[in-house]
């Protein structure tokens, strides 16, 4: 059973940093396409990005040259590590893994419901004006 726990939330003002961290209950992120995503209150879940088998990472727009994903193999941990935060990053992440891909599909963080995902249940971080 895939497992997906997320840390590492919290508030801070604008400019700020946070790492999160996605704990995984098995050797899942060697071998799986995984990232993050993120839900605003009253919008859908968007992609803020992924990493393959092979670290090749991918970001949306908005979070370029910001944000940072990595993985951590022997410890079965993903990161996403968040510099010069923006009050429009404020949302619960949520970590995911692809269930049957090794490669991340172009479309996978613009239409994640179109893939079966493993979800974690969130983090909140909040970043204040």
């Amino acid at each position: 059973q895939v497992q997906l726990v997320e840390s590492g939330g919290g508030s801070v003002q604008a400019g700020g940093s946070l790492r999160l961290s996605c704990a995984a209950s098995e050797i899942t992120n060697n071998r799986w396409c995984m990232g993050w995503f993120r839900q605003a209150p009253g919008k859908e879940r968007e992609g803020v990005a992924a990493i393959d088998t092979n670290g090749n990472a991918r970001y949306v727009d908005s979070v370029k040259g910001r944000f940072t994903i990595s993985k951590d193999n022997a410890k079965n941990t993903l990161y996403l590590q968040m510099n010069s935060l923006k009050p429009e990053d404020t949302a619960m992440y949520f970590c995911a893994r692809l269930a049957s891909r090794t490669t991340c599909p172009f479309d996978w963080l613009f239409i994640p419901t179109k893939f079966t995902n493993y979800w974690g249940q969130g983090t909140q971080v909040t970043v204040s004006s």
